[in-house]
This record gives structure tokens, C-alpha cells and sequence, in this order.
């Protein structure tokens, strides 16, 4: 009995349609407007017109060990094994040459579109005649079980192998992992939501006047940034999941696994949005309302087109950081400081770069990676680490420059405790380079100094030192 295979949902935990979608949003948003025309002609044509557009790496894919080994041990037997798919065939073909299990492709081909009906008709003309056995994941392929001699289940839905044995013989259920609701937290990046903390830095100044009204707005602003994070950043790891998959981390996001779909993220995405922006409409001041969409639209940009030009992205990375900090003026009424916001611009600059540095310097295969997906090429690590340093020194010239500030140094009984915030700043850029230089700065290095005792260290010794100069 010759075994058909389901591609979508079935050997591969993904729909190869909604991340050929994604590909082409990122290649050529403006392609969006085409769609409708594309699909008026059909399902089959419209599928056609966005493969021709793409490329997919079939090779990183995320399989299911369990389907892979059933059609193995198919052809074992001696057994004829068929890929069958709605998706188009240059995708059908490109997974068949990958894997080398199956004997033929049927698959959609601009005019006809193998789904349902469709699929089993297909199905029938290919086998002559004779019983065969299907390996399906979803309802639709209830019909096609209708048809076939035995029937191959790979759902967590027992509803679902119930009706597909109400409709033929399951000779196998097999039951991909459940995703748990911390691959979903995992899927928001809530540690990205460190970040967030520099939306209190405009309150520094003041530790000494602080009032509850400056404490709440700055809290419901940090969560207001933390949701529409949230949201752009899952939106971001759609747009990525090739590249994500290519990384040795990174593939094991729940999105680049296929733990979580492309439809459920896209939902996730839209509903931390809208509700950042309700909450920030409706308890937040409006110009906060206009530093979030401006980080909105910045973000966006930088997830479909500036990370992808080189020095483009360093400052757009930089740009967002200081975003931050103007969202912390805007929540809390507090001015904003052209001091810090230079300081900001440097220092963000520089830790951005130490990011890129660590990319250029990390395995072969991901600094080869580097040229397409970021702009960089693996001569570049020199100037990135200079520039890099240098960003860092001037923000702390910078810092030195506002601690000498009169109209600053007017808030404060013994300004001369501020001073300490020099030496322990250079003495932290410094540390975060030489880490960066020795490959051991594996995570953002926000995020890595949030975690790294010596950096929470140096920042209670600077909320001290701000305490005793107040």
C-alpha cells in the first residue's frame, strides 16, 4: 500500500504558505497590494505568484522526527512514498530533493489546487486504482481519508482522530509535543522588557523629590513599552524565522521551531499592540501616546528593512534605546534633558555595536550570514570594535560634561558625590567591551547588564551616590 504525505502541518510543523507570506512582506512590502488581484484568480495562481517571488531553505525547516521516520521505515518495506501538498510545487520539490524520502510529488501547480477534494482526486489518479494510506493533520484531510484504505493522524486533537477513524482505519495517531504556555511567555520576550527600565532613568535627577504621581506614570509607561515590545518583537521573529533558524540559539525559538503558528503569532502580536496603546491612551499623557507610535514605526522599520543596512542598524538600535528614555520624560512630565539624551545617543551607539561585534566574531557560518542579513562582512569587526570603544568614551565625556552642568549641579546639597559616577561608568563600558573581545557576551548587552551582578552593583553604587549628593 503505497503511504501519501501531508507537507504542511504534517511533515513539517508550519504552514509553508504563511511563511512564504512573510518572506515576501519583508522582501517588498508594497507586494501586499498585489495580493487581492493575485487571489481573484484562484488559490492555485495565487500560491504560484508568491513562490516565483521567494525563496524558502528547505534545509532548516523545522521536521517531524516522527513523520520522517515513518515514511523511512515506508520505504523500508519497499513501500511507493508520495509527497502530496496544496502548497505549490517548487516548495513540494525543493523539501523532496532535501530529505530524498519519496518516490513523487503532487503538489498545487498554478492551476489546479490540491486540497480536500482536489488532493484525494489527485491521489486516486496517481495510484491506479489500488488502496493506498494517508498522513494528514487537519480537518479538510478528512476527505481525503474518506478514500483512502488506512489513514495516518498527526494532531494533539482526539476529536480529530476520531472522525479520520469514522472516515478509514487509523493505523498510527501520532501526537506532536503540546506548547506550553511558557514558550508563549517565551514567545513575548518578556526579558526584553528590561530594556524598559530605561524609561525611569529621567526620574535619576529627582531620587531625592520623587512623588507617587511620577512613580505610577513612569510604571504603567514601562508596561505600556513592555506590551507594544512585546508585540513588534514577535512580529520581528516571524519576519526572521529563516534566519533565526540558521542561528545556533536562536532556532530554538518557539516560532523558528514551529512550536507556535504563523496565524497565533500574528494574533499575538496584534493584541499586545492594542493594548499598549489602549493603556496608554487612556491613562498616559499624549505626548507619551506620540514618542510610543513613533517607537511603533521605528521598530517596524527596523524589522523589515534598517537592521539589514550596515551603521543603519546601529543607529536605529540606538535611536530605540533613546526612544526610551524620551517616553520616561514624556510619561513624567520631566524635561527633557539634551544631556542625556547625547548621553543616551553614545552609549546606546556603543552597546549596539558590541552586539554587532560579537555577531562578526561569533561561528564561520553565522559571520558569513552576517553580508545578507545584517550588511556586514567579516572584515568589518575591526572598525565595529573601534567605533564601538570610542562610542563609549564619549559618553562618558559626556556624563563628566553634565556633571559640571551649573543649572544641574543646583539640585544638589554635595554635588561632589556625583563625581563617583565616572570612574565606575568607564570602569563598566570597559568591562562590557572586554567581554564583548573574548566572546563571552552572549546576550544583549542590556539585557546582559540586568543580569550581571557586577553592572547591578555599578548602578546601586550610582543610586547611592546620587542619594548622598541630594
Amino acid at each position: 500500500m503505497p503511504l501519501y504525505v501531508d507537507l504542511d502541518g504534517t511533515l513539517v510543523a508550519t504552514d509553508l504558505l504563511h511563511e512564504s507570506l512573510l518572506q515576501l512582506v519583508r522582501a517588498s512590502p508594497l507586494s501586499l497590494l498585489s495580493l487581492p488581484l493575485w487571489l481573484l484568480r484562484g488559490k492555485a495562481a495565487f500560491k504560484d505568484e508568491v513562490a516565483q517571488r521567494i525563496t524558502i531553505d528547505v534545509t532548516t525547516l523545522p521536521y517531524r522526527p516522527e513523520v520522517i521516520e515513518l515514511v523511512r521505515n515506508a520505504r523500508a518495506a519497499g513501500r511507493r512514498t508520495v509527497l502530496v501538498t496544496a502548497s505549490d510545487a517548487r516548495l513540494a520539490h525543493a523539501v523532496a530533493r532535501h530529505l530524498g524520502l519519496f518516490d513523487a510529488v503532487l503538489a498545487s501547480d498554478g492551476e489546479r489546487n490540491l486540497r480536500g477534494a482536489g488532493k484525494l482526486a489527485a491521489i486516486e489518479a496517481d495510484a491506479g486504482g489500488r488502496a493506498f494510506c494517508y498522513a494528514g493533520d487537519h480537518s479538510v484531510d478528512l476527505a481525503v481519508w474518506r478514500g483512502a484504505e488506512a489513514a495516518v493522524v498527526v494532531s494533539r486533537s482526539e476529536a480529530l482522530a476520531r472522525r479520520a477513524a469514522g472516515a478509514s482505519t487509523v493505523v498510527a495517531h501520532i501526537v506532536p509535543p503540546r506548547t506550553s504556555w511558557r514558550r508563549y511567555l517565551y514567545g513575548a520576550r518578556l526579558h526584553q522588557w528590561l530594556k524598559n527600565v530605561l524609561i525611569f532613568l529621567p526620574l535619576m535627577p529627582v531620587l531625592h523629590e520623587l512623588t507617587q504621581p511620577l512613580v505610577v506614570n513612569a510604571a504603567l509607561a514601562f508596561l505600556a513599552f513592555g506590551l507594544m515590545a512585546s508585540g513588534i518583537y514577535v512580529l520581528n521573529d516571524l519576519l526572521d524565522l529563516e534566519t533565526d533558524r540558521r542561528h545556533h540559539r536562536k532556532r530554538t525559538r518557539p516560532f523558528a521551531a514551529g512550536e507556535i503558528s504563523v496565524p497565533a503569532g500574528l494574533v499575538m502580536a496584534g493584541v499586545l499592540c492594542a493594548a499598549s496603546l489602549a493603556l496608554s491612551l487612556a491613562l498616559l499623557p499624549d505626548a507619551f501616546v506620540g514618542v510610543l507610535l513613533l517607537y511603533m514605526a521605528l521598530t517596524t522599520a527596523y524589522s523589515l528593512h534598517l537592521k539589514r543596512r550596515a551603521v543603519v542598524d546601529v543607529f536605529s538600535l540606538a535611536g530605540l534605546y533613546t526612544i526610551r528614555v524620551a517616553a520616561g520624560t514624556a510619561a513624567t512630565g520631566q524635561p527633557l534633558s539634551f544631556w542625556i539624551l547625547s548621553f543616551s545617543l553614545f552609549i546606546f551607539l556603543s552597546l549596539a555595536l558590541a552586539k554587532r561585534y560579537v555577531e562578526l566574531t561569533g561561528p564561520p557560518a553565522e559571520v558569513r550570514q552576517m553580508k545578507r542579513n545584517r550588511g556586514y562582512v567579516a572584515t568589518d569587526a575591526p572598525f565595529v570594535l573601534c567605533t564601538g570603544v570610542a562610542a563609549g568614551q564619549m559618553a562618558a565625556l559626556l556624563l563628566g560634561l553634565y556633571l559640571h552642568d551649573q543649572e544641574m549641579l543646583a539640585r544638589y546639597e554635595d554635588p561632589e558625590y556625583l563625581w563617583i559616577l565616572i570612574p565606575v561608568f568607564l570602569f563598566w563600558t570597559m568591562r562590557i567591551w572586554l567581554k564583548a573581545i573574548r566572546g563571552v557576551l552572549h546576550d544583549d548587552p542590556v539585557v546582559f547588564a540586568a543580569r550581571d551582578w557586577v553592572s547591578r552593583l555599578a548602578v546601586a553604587i550610582g543610586a547611592v551616590a546620587i542619594w548622598m549628593a541630594g
